[in-house]
């Protein structure tokens, strides 16, 4: 799960990208709050990469709703079984 500050960089960067900014004008504005880079300006790739993962996520909310689940067994030490595959995914 994301932190809040995530959550909170990732909204304001969405929020500037559909008011027409790059993320070359945005990134300087944004500071890692916490950790080993703390006060720091997380790089480009850094902010591109969150929006990768934000365009999968909303892509795709099905298959990460099946993959936290899955995680979820594992921690439990109840391994998931089999999953049929869509059929719409057979061919592949």
């Amino acid at each position: 799960m994301t932190s809040t500050a995530t959550r909170r960089r990732l909204h304001t960067v969405l929020r500037r990208r559909a008011g027409g900014e790059s993320v070359e004008q945005i990134q300087p504005d944004l500071f890692n709050p916490t950790g080993k880079r703390k006060g720091h300006n997380p790089s480009v790739a850094t902010v591109y990469r969150a929006l990768a993962e934000h365009a999968e996520r909303e892509a795709y909310p099905e298959a990460v709703a099946q993959a936290h689940a899955d995680f979820d067994a594992l921690r439990a030490d109840d391994t998931p079984g089999p999953r049929p595959v869509p059929s719409d995914r057979a061919s592949l």
